[in-house]
């Protein structure tokens, strides 16, 4: 946004992000500023807010079945997946990590790790640790009993009980896991809350924080910090609230950790897409998150684009073209969903380009004129290429793909699929 206005060069903060007064023009900052985290390596990978904000997945394949699982883990890794996580439900299952840890690496994968530990899990989680980059625990799980359908409440000294009870059976998990410098994410999950976070926070955004919170304080008594969160729900809603109530009590109490976002059980198609869209891009554009999963009910490797998508959409990372293209009017001189394809076709395997194609020449130039590269049509049967601003050559409808590409290698901009 730009717009003219006396006085000196400034700056003015405002709930939406900066305003900059330079020479008389008001202009709004419109980069993303995202919470200050510290640094957690998973593997060589980092999380954080001075680093790229990171896709990951998860295979469905058992993991006993160990050809099955290395084989998902490099699909994942081969669509650009760069952390991948795998249940982990049995001592059988971890003892299995360390033959797919093997495996991968003797293939030159070297994607890392991260182990999905449940129910009382303790025992299988500092089995598994030794075979993987970071364990993921979910507190409502962690340290399991099961509901007792009689009980109306919990007593302080109950709740006190309980939450030394977590104390000494995390600490070992903290204690391994420091040593081995290795990382810790505290996954909550809004459908598997403790019975006594239920009881006294209510099945809420507010219980899962309060759920995360326990382990984060537990972890900090220690001096382990290589910590990484998630509040995950079904809702948006739920998981929007949730994780701006635990980023605040985070930040509040001084634990600076990076937020792994996502929303569970999105489904599949083209819902799922945009319910994961709802919460991760909502977030990502307030400043939070550092490592995002798109969870479809389809296969794994199909998340990872969406997520990629995500973050280019924002701004936060560019790891593919970027098409600008009119949503077509009686204006428009071609076919554009059809110029479109063969335009993505030609170029889809390029990075870092914005191109634009746009239907005729009203608002062409100016819509596109951030876009590297422009297809515009000036005329019946007449494509106009530009380059940035500048009109570059007119040439016919038949031949304005492949002048495109020309004119992209031209530049020295492109490279071959």
């Amino acid at each position: 946004m730009t717009a003219t206005l006396p006085g000196p060069s400034t700056q003015v903060e405002t709930s939406h992000g900066t305003l900059k007064v330079d020479s008389g023009l008001l202009r709004y900052d419109t980069r993303i500023r995202r919470r200050p985290t510290r640094t957690v390596m998973v593997g060589h990978v980092p999380i954080g807010s001075n680093h790229p904000v990171v896709v990951q997945s998860m295979i469905n394949e058992d993991t006993m079945d160990i050809p099955a699982a290395v084989a998902g883990i490099r699909r994942l890794a081969d669509a650009g997946c760069e952390i991948v996580r795998v249940t982990v439900p049995s001592l059988s299952h971890a003892k299995a990590m360390g033959h797919i840890r093997q495996q991968l690496r003797d293939q030159g994968c070297m994607v890392p790790l991260v182990a999905d530990v449940h129910h009382n899990g303790i025992k299988i989680a500092l089995a598994v640790a030794q075979h993987v980059d970071k364990v993921r625990i979910n507190p409502g799980l962690f340290v399991f009993d099961r509901p007792d359908p009689d009980r109306q409440s919990f007593s302080a000294a109950e709740f006190t009980a309980a939450g030394q009870r977590i104390r000494a059976t995390f600490g070992p998990l903290v204690e391994l896991l420091k040593e081995q410098n290795k990382a810790l994410r505290i996954g909550v999950n809004h459908g598997s809350l403790a019975e006594r976070m239920v009881f006294t926070h209510g099945d809420t955004p507010q219980g899962m924080a309060e759920s995360a919170m326990e382990f984060i304080r537990i972890c900090g008594e220690m001096d382990f910090h290589n910590i990484v969160v998630s509040m995950k729900a079904s809702r948006a809603a739920v998981m929007l609230a949730a994780y701006r109530l635990v980023a605040d009590a985070m930040d509040a109490e001084g634990f600076n950790y990076p937020l792994h976002l996502g929303v569970t059980e999105a489904g599949d198609g083209d819902y799922g897409r945009i319910k994961s869209t709802a919460g991760i891009a909502t977030l990502l554009a307030e400043g939070l998150g550092d490592t995002i999963r798109v969870s479809l009910t389809e296969a794994p490797e199909r998340e990872i684009p969406v997520g990629f998508s995500i973050l280019q959409a924002l701004g936060l990372r560019k790891t593919m073209v970027e098409y600008v293209a009119c949503p077509s009017c009686g204006r428009t001189l071609f076919n554009l969903e059809e110029v479109l394809k063969q335009v993505r076709a030609a170029t889809g395997h390029l990075t870092g380009l914005d191109i634009a194609v746009m239907g005729c020449i009203v608002n062409g130039p100016g819509e596109m004129a951030d876009a590297d590269y422009g297809y515009v049509g000036k005329g019946p049967g007449i494509i106009c290429l530009y380059r940035g601003r500048e009109e570059i050559r007119k040439v016919p409808e038949s031949e304005g793909v492949e002048a495109l590409v020309a004119l992209i290698k031209e530049d020295g901009r492109w490279i071959d699929p």
